[in-house]
């Protein structure tokens, strides 16, 4: 039972990762796909209606704010080892009511802009197989954000984005864990940053499982990247981005094919992401 758990929900457990306004939802497991196996997902990603943001002193931003992404995810075997995984987020960010008391003076514009955030492609290749699976992960994300000056609105990070991390895991009977550990390293005069986190997930009931997870980036503060006022107050993609996340998600297949996903997380401890909860959903579909 948890062979097929392994082979086939890890890779859908890790998906719905949850998308924070700093956007760093990436699929991190330790499993590989099986030679032409097919995963595909898309899901719905919130912050809904936000107004203050994590600084070394918490500041409130002139106007609401809503950050929503809609992502359409796969993960491909090239072979038993090698996974290919592409992820495309479609960014929908508003700007709306006025805050009173706030932080700046009104200087974004209310508006609202649906365009790409940052394409990404990925390769992962399993180092061993045994009790303990171990892979080594190279992400690609490409600089196709926008930025709109006027409402401060950006889609991602105004930057090349390279990732290479490495994934452990291992599967119980009823349970498994996983983590990772890793750095993202930016072009454009951005700071890199340190990454690692990690996961617990137990089959709750037949086709349900519940996860809970950590996650936690610290930037190494080595970028000068300078950015207009607006682009600062709403915290969007700026530089040295940094938090420790907590979260719950969880997973139930209809079908050996097809199934739902939905998580919640909240970061603590942050620096220039957003005071507030995160949500999602997802509908996934795979081919073995």
């Amino acid at each position: 039972m948890m062979k097929n758990l392994k082979l086939n929900h890890f890779s859908i457990l890790l998906l719905f990762t949850v998308v924070f306004s700093f956007q760093k939802s990436e699929a991190q497991s330790a499993w590989t796909k099986k030679k032409g196996e097919l995963y595909s997902q898309i899901s719905f990603n919130t912050i809904p209606n936000y107004n203050s943001i994590y600084s070394d002193s918490e500041y409130t931003t002139s106007r609401e704010i809503t950050d929503n992404t809609i992502q359409l995810y796969g993960e491909y075997g090239l072979s038993d080892d090698l996974t290919l995984l592409v992820n495309i987020p479609i960014k929908s960010i508003q700007t709306g009511a006025i805050i009173e008391n706030s932080t700046f003076p009104l200087t974004i514009s209310e508006t609202s802009e649906t365009t790409l955030g940052n394409l990404q492609v990925g390769v992962k290749h399993k180092l061993y197989s045994g009790k303990f699976v171990l892979a080594g992960q190279l992400n690609i994300e490409a600089n196709t954000s926008s930025f709109d000056i006027s409402s401060g609105i950006r889609s991602g990070y105004d930057a090349w984005t390279f990732t290479p991390t490495l994934n452990i895991g291992r599967g119980y009977s009823n349970f498994y864990f996983q983590a990772f550990t890793g750095v993202d390293i930016r072009t454009n005069s951005y700071s890199s940053n340190f990454k690692i986190g990690g996961e617990l997930g137990i089959t709750a009931i037949k086709r349900v499982v519940l996860v809970g997870f950590i996650d936690v980036v610290k930037s190494f503060t080595n970028g000068d990247i300078t950015f207009p006022a607006s682009s600062l107050e709403t915290g969007l993609y700026i530089n040295d981005q940094e938090y420790t996340a907590i979260g719950l998600k969880g997973l139930y297949s209809f079908t050996d094919s097809f199934g739902i996903t939905a998580g919640l997380n909240s970061a603590f401890s942050a620096n220039h992401v957003p005071k507030q909860m995160a949500l999602s959903a997802g509908l996934f579909y795979k081919i073995n």
